[in-house]
């Protein structure tokens, strides 16, 4: 009975691995897909030569005027500069969602015994925290004034994605993204992944 209880517990970490991966093949399809589109941030008053911003008939002078760059932390949507964000945040909580959804059944199982019950109970607890802990890498990122982030946390590592910045993350953008993780998840700083989300 222990071995099925056990492997009960590896089937829902697979499960959860198996949705990490999910979400990165996901993102890594749209990157491809989008070109140069994807995270690509607004421009603030510069001039474009990107033909998608600028009408056929206008001249550099009535380019598409720019937008103000987001203020407090807050995301603008238009451009797609937080089109991937938007999505992973949507995969992520559709996969937690269907992985609930076969935890609370499982949990209310009238033939799955006391131990199996607890454990099923601690899984499903342990997801509420690593979805809490997400969330607050996230808002803690942006506070720190990124344009936008998404954070992924396994049982052994964690993965942030981070909008592109000017000049790219430099060694003091990741050290800060890196303590903001590890005084969440208490994970160590090598099992920590920051990825920059190219424009």
């Amino acid at each position: 009975m222990k071995l099925w209880k056990r492997n009960a517990v590896v089937a829902a970490i697979v499960l959860f691995v198996c949705a990490a991966v999910y979400l990165n093949w996901s993102y890594n399809q749209e990157t491809a897909d989008a070109g140069k589109v994807l995270g690509q941030a607004a421009l603030v008053g510069a001039e474009s030569t990107d033909p998608l911003l600028t009408s056929p008939s206008a001249g550099p002078e009535e380019s598409a005027p720019a937008s103000p760059a987001p203020s407090g932390g807050e995301a603008e949507n238009s451009g797609g500069g937080t089109g991937y964000f938007d999505s992973a945040r949507l995969n992520r909580q559709e996969a937690r969602d269907s992985a609930l959804r076969i935890l609370q059944e499982s949990a209310a199982d009238e033939s799955a015994d006391e131990a199996m019950q607890t454990q099923l109970t601690q899984a499903i607890e342990t997801m509420a925290s690593t979805t809490v802990s997400e969330a607050q890498i996230e808002n803690l990122v942006t506070a720190k004034g990124y344009a936008d982030c998404v954070a992924f946390i396994s049982e052994n590592s964690a993965s942030v994605v981070v909008s592109a910045v000017e000049g790219g993350l430099t060694d003091a953008d990741v050290a800060r993204i890196t303590e903001i993780v590890t005084g969440e998840t208490g994970l160590p700083a090598s099992q920590i992944k920051i990825i920059e989300a190219e424009p």
